[in-house]
């Protein structure tokens, strides 16, 4: 039996909408990267559709002008969510997708629009400690080694007109992440779920615990594995994305 599909006519999204699916789990990318961090995983998480999110100025993006903001990030994507908010849907984000991921699900709020049945946000610190980040200290030839080694950690020779692209983005990526500042936690209307990965040197489980003040239901959970290992969508990750619905 094939699955009924519709064209994505959004750039923000790439891969094309299924009709079979009762629910739906978009996914927000780290800075520096975007919705190829997903490319690993399946179709469908527990039933839910698997939408990895395109931020625009990168890969198929690339020529689109930078987001500049979380806050215009946040809008832009709250416009072309209205059409897809017609099945329940949570969101995932990874490390600094987690901001943008928790942006939109403010922004949807604001606008009146269902929001995400959970938001889970993974190796991020909460919005108002954001500005911990240790890559906004780092200096371009670190930031280059920094994704050297991403690249290597799957399983790519990295060349370096691609790392120049990778770092371009990267640099203004993080442009946006210096510029964000909450400095009073807004709570979303949903359940957090915050994720640590036990291997992840660069964010402890303590760093994590400022998401108490973002919603009144919060859940701390630990899963092995390192900072970038949510790329491969282990088994572990797809069992606690796939039981909220």
């Amino acid at each position: 039996m094939t699955s009924a599909v519709t064209t994505a006519t959004s750039p923000w999204f790439v891969r094309p909408r299924a009709a079979d699916h009762r629910a739906q789990l978009f996914c927000f990318p780290y800075s520096g990267s975007g919705a190829s961090a997903f490319s690993a995983w399946p179709a469908a998480v527990g039933g839910a559709e698997v939408s990895p999110v395109q931020f625009p100025g990168r890969e198929n993006r690339l020529a689109a002008p930078h987001y500049g903001t979380y806050e215009n990030l946040a809008a832009g994507l709250a416009e072309q969510l209205v059409p897809r908010l017609d099945r329940p849907f949570a969101f995932f984000g990874h490390c600094a997708g987690a901001l943008a991921a928790y942006e939109t699900a403010v922004r949807l709020a604001e606008r009146g629009l269902p929001g995400p049945a959970r938001l889970f946000v993974s190796g991020q610190p909460a919005p108002h400690d954001a500005s911990r980040d240790r890559m906004l200290a780092m200096t371009e030839p670190e930031l280059r080694a920094e994704l050297e080694s991403v690249v290597r950690g799957r399983g790519i020779e990295p060349r370096p007109d691609m790392i120049d692209v990778g770092l371009a983005v990267l640099l203004r990526d993080l442009a946006a992440a210096s510029e964000y500042r909450r400095r009073e936690p807004v709570a979303v209307g949903c359940p957090v779920i915050v994720l640590h990965w036990r291997d992840d040197p660069e964010v402890s489980p303590a760093q994590l615990q400022g998401w108490r003040a973002y919603s009144d239901s919060v859940e701390f959970r630990a899963i092995d594995g390192g900072h970038h290992d949510f790329m491969s969508a282990p088994d572990a990750l797809q069992e606690l994305l796939g039981s909220w619905h």
